[in-house]
């Protein structure tokens, strides 16, 4: 195989990496004149340059007849590009659905720190008589807890719903 240009001396098996195809896709070219050294003796794979390889692809694409696409080919592809673009418009309808306007958001979260701090608030009404006069340290921080969580959780399961006309 003459060099005419630069490129890599690759095997059969290369060679249909570089190019993305299949071992016998490089068979059917060096049986219709893809540049290629011959085999070196029994067992020994012949090589390929890529560089003659490519501009042999290209030339062969070029002077290949390609048949006309006909009506169906191209009511096929239209049908394909029209399903292509109904799933795009499907996700993003999905993504709009799922994801929560950053006002709304914003109003949920105030609403939701208002029932917080409003149960907070609530506790020391809630824990003053159990609190009166109590000398153990330890059953205080108990009582206290049992009120801080339990107006946590009160907050947690409040209803909280935002108007959206307003």
């Amino acid at each position: 195989m003459a060099q005419t240009q630069k490129g890599r001396e690759v095997s059969r098996v290369e060679l249909a990496e570089i190019f993305g195809v299949a071992k016998t896709t490089v068979d059917a070219w060096v049986q219709r004149g893809c540049p290629a050294a011959p085999s070196r003796g029994r067992g020994k794979e012949r090589r390929f340059n890529t560089a003659d390889v490519h501009a042999w692809v290209a030339e062969d694409a070029r002077s290949t007849p390609h048949p006309p696409r006909t009506e169906g080919e191209q009511e096929l592809r239209l049908r394909k590009l029209a399903a292509e673009v109904g799933l795009s418009e499907l996700k993003v309808k999905h993504l709009r659905e799922s994801v929560a306007p950053a006002d709304e958001f914003a109003m949920a979260s105030a609403l939701q720190n208002a029932e917080i701090r409003k149960q907070l608030l609530e506790v020391p009404e809630r824990v003053y008589s159990q609190l009166a006069g109590e000398t153990s340290e330890a059953r205080f921080k108990r009582i206290l807890e049992a009120e801080l969580v339990q107006a946590l959780e009160i907050a947690a399961s409040a209803d909280i719903e935002i108007d959206s006309e307003g």
